[in-house]
Parts: C-alpha cells; structure tokens; sequence
C-alpha cells in the first residue's frame, strides 16, 4: 500500500460534510442508549459531548475532529456508535468533534482562525473554554484518546504519555493497526524520536508553552493519554480502519 502522494504543504484529500456526520452520530448514540449535553461555544457554535455510564470498572474517554482538515476521526466515532461495538466494562465520554467550524473550510484552525489544540494552558477559543469547563465536570479517566491524522506522515503512528508507572497498549496497538494501515517507522517524527511508530514525549508542563488537549487531559483528568495520528495521504476507509483498531485495542485492553 502506498501514499496517494495528494498532500503537497497541507491536506487535499477527500473531506466530510461534518453537519450529516454529526446528525448522523447523533442518530445512532439516541438509538443506543447514550446521554447528550450540547455545550454552547461562542455565536452560532455547539458542541455535542456523549456519554454512556452503566457501571463498567473503567473510565475512558475519547476526542475527535479538534482539526478541520482531520476527518477520519469523526467518520471513526460514527462508525463505532453506529457498530455500538464499545467493551460493556468501559464507561465512555465522547466528543465526537470539537472544531464544527473548521471542517466546512478544509483547515486546521476553527473559523476565527485558532489552532484549537495550542489553547489549552491560556484557552482564548470558545470552542476550548466550553470544553475546559465541561471537562471540569466530568471524572477523572482511567485513559484519555485523541483522535488525530497527520498529512505528513508516512503510515500510522501514537503520542503516548502518562505519569507514573504503569502497563502500556502502545505496543499491541501498532501490532494489531499494522494489519491493515502502514505504521510510520521513522527514527524521528514531528521532531521527536519515535520507536516503532511510538513517540513518548516528556509530561513536564514546562516543557510546552502551549498545551494540546492531550496534556490538559493528562495534568487534570488522567495519568495516562494517547494521541492517536492516523496518515492522511492514505484512503479514508484505510486511515478509519487504522483509528478504530486502534481505538478498539486500547478499549479491549483497559
């Protein structure tokens, strides 16, 4: 399998009409017994947030869609509620798309031009302080994924960081997502060492001026946070496929 070789200097591939994918997420969390809040998130901009609590013995959660030129994960989300494949003994909380507006506009950043996923430390976004404060409310997560893709990358590849001592799933999860999507096998990735698709990087907070999602997640709601990056210059339904095994593997093995 090779790249498409479409992504010159930024993302040309196919996009989603992000609308029909959140309605249809919607339809199919209603028809499976998941609990919605919609978070107002500046003039005209909602954000539906979903969880379904039926007293498993852990806590996950999982993002999509914090970049508008990232679809994958949110066509993953839609798969997923609408397979309603999730582990009965994992309780989920789901934001399946935290940037509504930068999907019609095919970039990176919300339509004020942010980049939604530097706003965590100091959060300016509407988008982000509406996020910050309903994750405020909710528990603390057994583990935190968030869903990503790279147009740069050369095959899948995760961001693995924790604090404290632990198991890790980075390992089996590049195992089982090798079966069908290329892992990117650099020595050196988004200027970060990498080994076997796997980049663990420091979770010093003084080591990031500006904090991702990822890393509020890690310094408020869980010692353990992976940032899944699925390769863009692939088809969709490889990099879907990549971000549900992937997904899966981490769920299963909670």
């Amino acid at each position: 399998m090779h790249r498409l070789g479409k992504n010159h200097g930024g993302y040309f591939g196919e996009t989603i009409d992000v609308v029909t994918a959140l309605r249809e997420i919607e339809a199919a969390a209603l028809r499976h017994g998941w609990e919605s809040e919609v978070l107002p998130a500046g003039e005209g901009v909602t954000l539906q947030t979903w969880r379904r609590i039926r007293g498993g013995s852990r806590r996950a959660y999982v993002s999509a869609g914090i970049h508008g030129d990232e679809p994958a994960g949110v066509l993953a989300v839609r798969q997923f509620l609408q397979d309603d494949a999730w582990p009965a003994h994992v309780d989920l909380w789901l934001c399946p798309c935290l940037n509504p507006t930068g999907f019609p506009l095919n970039r990176r950043e919300n339509a004020q031009g942010l980049d939604l996923n530097r706003q965590y430390l100091h959060p300016n976004a509407a988008e982000t302080r509406a996020h910050i404060e309903w994750l405020r409310r909710q528990p603390s997560f057994d583990t935190t994924l968030c869903l990503h893709e790279d147009w740069e990358a050369d095959g899948f590849y995760l961001y693995e960081v924790k604090t404290g001592d632990g198991p890790s799933q980075a390992e089996e999860v590049i195992r089982r997502v090798a079966q069908v999507c290329p892992i990117d096998l650099s020595e050196n990735i988004e200027d970060r060492p990498a080994v076997g698709g796997i980049i663990r990087p420091s979770a010093d907070p003084k080591s990031r001026p500006e904090w991702p999602e990822a890393f509020w997640l890690l310094m408020n709601r869980t010692r353990h946070c992976f940032t899944l990056e699925a390769p863009s210059d692939y088809p969709m339904p490889v990099r879907v496929a990549a971000v549900v095994t992937a997904v899966r593997t981490m769920l299963e093995g909670l």
